[in-house]
């Protein structure tokens, strides 16, 4: 291994093509030659990419999966500790995203271990991009829960958040989680569904939530990632004193003087500030157990 404990070694996340290889950048090929520990998700998978570049492994391959993630990071950090320079791949995209790779970052920022990364194609990115959805605020949701009443528990947290929302899925599950969205959602919030991204039979599907159930009834194949806009803002009557009174709160908290979070607010919503200001009073008094009403803006 390169280096000593004096001169710890360094953790590398390389992305990996997500389809087409193609698309790897040509930074991987470099790491995989020259890294003392190759830690893959899947060695196999690994062997057929470096046959595509036509490269080789110069150090060390171990297998790194969800399995035996937690038993092997310790071996692996004390490498690095060492003087070990880790390159870390998993059988697409970034490692740690919806991958194994959390826990080894974790670890390696805990030892002063220097962690850096190889930029490569992500699946939630491009599918954002080719969405046509709102791309500006999004919020990855990996994974829904298999039963269905976890599921639609998961989709209810987020039904009225405003960033856009994007989500792995597996083909046989994927009508069931798009109904499930439509329940959560309402069947008319755009989505859309990406499969086989960057591979020969690349299909973007999009539509509302209630034409991509229709849709994916028949079946769907392949690797899938679903975007889904986000929640519509609300009319000034559908706001509530509550919502406004914790829009106030939140201005507050992030340092604006309430006078001016009232008047933010107000703008917001399209509402006269003597509204949001008798909201924020009678929270105020309700919370002290007062009389609910106020003489004027503070």
């Amino acid at each position: 291994m390169t280096g000593s404990a004096d001169s710890p070694g360094t953790l590398v996340l390389a992305g990996t093509p997500i389809g087409d290889v193609a698309d790897a950048p040509p930074r991987l090929a470099a790491e995989l030659e020259s890294a003392d520990v190759v830690a893959a998700e899947d060695t196999r998978r690994l062997r057929r990419l470096t046959q595509a570049l036509g490269v080789q492994v110069g150090g060390r391959v171990v297998s790194y999966f969800e399995g035996n993630e937690t038993a092997r990071t310790p071996e692996l950090v004390e490498a690095l500790v060492g003087g070990a320079r880790v390159l870390l791949v998993t059988d697409a995209g970034m490692p740690s995203v919806s991958d194994p790779g959390y826990r080894l970052v974790a670890a390696a920022v805990e030892r002063d271990v220097r962690v850096t990364a190889v930029p490569g194609p992500s699946a939630v990115l491009t599918a954002l991009a080719l969405s046509g959805l709102p791309v500006d605020r999004f919020c990855f949701e990996g994974f829904l829960p298999r039963k269905a009443g976890e599921r639609l528990s998961r989709l209810k947290e987020v039904a009225e958040d405003r960033r856009t929302l994007v989500y792995f899925e597996a083909p046989h599950r994927i009508d069931d989680t798009l109904a499930a969205m439509g329940e959560a959602f309402g069947e008319e919030r755009r989505a859309a569904v990406c499969r086989e991204l960057t591979k020969t039979y690349e299909e973007v599907k999009r539509g509302s939530l209630k034409e991509l159930a229709e849709w994916a009834a028949d079946g769907v194949r392949g690797e899938i990632t679903v975007v889904v806009e986000g929640a519509p803002e609300k009319s000034a009557a559908e706001l509530g004193s509550d919502e406004l009174v914790r829009r106030v709160r939140v201005r507050e908290e992030a340092g604006e003087r309430r006078k001016e979070a009232i008047a933010a607010v107000a703008a917001e919503a399209g509402l006269p500030k003597r509204e949001v200001f008798d909201a924020v009073v009678a929270a105020k008094n309700a919370d002290r157990g007062g009389p609910s009403a106020g003489k004027g803006l503070s």
